[in-house]
């Protein structure tokens, strides 16, 4: 395979001034000839645009679905995951950086179409396939072809994302997935302006989107950056704002930032921190609130809203003890959690074992 694909992108066109403009995010990068967009995937190819990335990956890795994450599509369960290179963000404190930010196409060693990718995750007894690592926004064609080939093999798909992108092409992408986990930075437009490059209000409209009118089981995920988003007042305006415009349904977790990228200056998040978003986020209203990259049984663990028994315990990625029905009602007092359940045997869960995947030998 050549080190650069020439995929025919979609959603740009000629601008006035000659330019190519691409319509697919809110940063509407105008290109020359051969310019490339922010992302650095997107490219101006004669008067079209293509996406060079398209079936090529940074890596495959069979992962726990709580890994995206997601607490409550089909716990236990494993996701086929995998990412290309870009992004369409300039997060200063990216924790992906050697694959977000790569502008080596050399890199991206493992090939595979989305047929292969469909066979392989059925063949490795995966629920569902997560375009992930990088955000599958800026790959979309790839990533809708994949979903397409996995619907038809009866997997699932789960988008990670930050969600920056424009509605057009927004109701596209998210017609083909069947959950998704949202960056949500931080509740400032100051925060996203100055360390993402981008805007708060796009994001908040995806997630208004998703939830209100869509099937997408949602999740939302907040980094917290010690001195930059995990004041008191902002995890509660944050917290109150899902609750307002998504309801307390929608799970959200604080994950714990450490030094990366262009923030190494900055101490990581004290497990501390995490536990009294949490608890902020719980006072609000919110049902369904979870710590991530921290070792926290009771952050990681699904509680009844109403009777507050442990409905599934986990420790880390494993499940240690799941008790509801197959429907997803709590067994003590009958309750429906919100999300997407099945039968679920606890001998049989994935765990938390990271399988590197090489697709060829798959």
């Amino acid at each position: 395979m050549t080190p650069e694909s020439r995929y025919p992108a979609r959603w740009w066109h000629l601008a006035e001034d000659g330019r190519l403009q691409c319509d697919l995010c809110p940063r509407d990068c105008r290109l020359h000839a051969d310019q490339r967009g922010a992302c650095f995937v997107r490219k101006r190819e004669g008067d079209a645009m293509i996406l060079t990335t398209y079936g090529r990956s940074s890596g495959f890795c069979i992962d726990p679905i709580e890994k995206k994450p997601l607490a409550h599509f089909y716990p236990g369960s494993s996701v086929f995951s995998f990412g290309t290179a870009g992004c369409n963000l300039a997060c200063k404190f990216c924790q992906n950086s050697d694959i977000s930010k790569s502008r080596d196409m050399d890199r991206l060693m493992d090939g595979a179409s989305p047929e292969e990718i469909a066979a392989a995750a059925a063949k490795l007894g995966c629920k569902s396939v997560a375009f992930t690592y990088n955000d599958p926004v800026i790959f979309a064609e790839y990533a809708l072809d994949v979903a397409d080939a996995c619907h038809a093999q009866g997997i699932q798909t789960v988008a990670v994302t930050a969600g920056y992108i424009h509605d057009a092409p927004r109701r596209e992408f998210f017609a083909k997935m069947d959950a998704a986990n949202v960056d949500l930075k931080a509740f400032t437009e100051d925060f996203y302006f100055k360390l993402t490059g981008s805007h708060l209000a796009p994001v908040l409209e995806t997630l208004v989107y998703l939830v209100q009118q869509t099937d997408v089981w949602t999740e939302i995920t907040t980094l917290l950056i010690p001195g930059h988003n995990d004041s008191d007042a902002e995890v509660r305006q944050l917290a109150e704002w899902v609750l307002r415009e998504l309801g307390p349904e929608v799970p959200l977790h604080f994950s714990a930032f450490h030094p990366d990228f262009r923030m190494r200056d900055v101490p990581g998040t004290p497990p501390a921190t995490l536990a009294r978003a949490r608890r902020i986020a719980r006072e609000v209203g919110l049902h369904y609130v979870y710590t991530g990259n921290v070792h926290d049984r009771e952050g990681d663990t699904t509680f009844c809203p109403r009777c507050h028994h442990a409905v599934i315990a986990r420790d880390w990625y494993a499940i240690e003890r799941y008790e509801l029905t197959p429907t997803g009602d709590c067994p003590h007092c009958g309750q429906r959690i919100a999300g997407r359940f099945e039968h679920f045997e606890l001998a049989k869960q994935f765990g938390r074992t990271r399988v590197p995947v090489r697709m060829h030998s798959a």
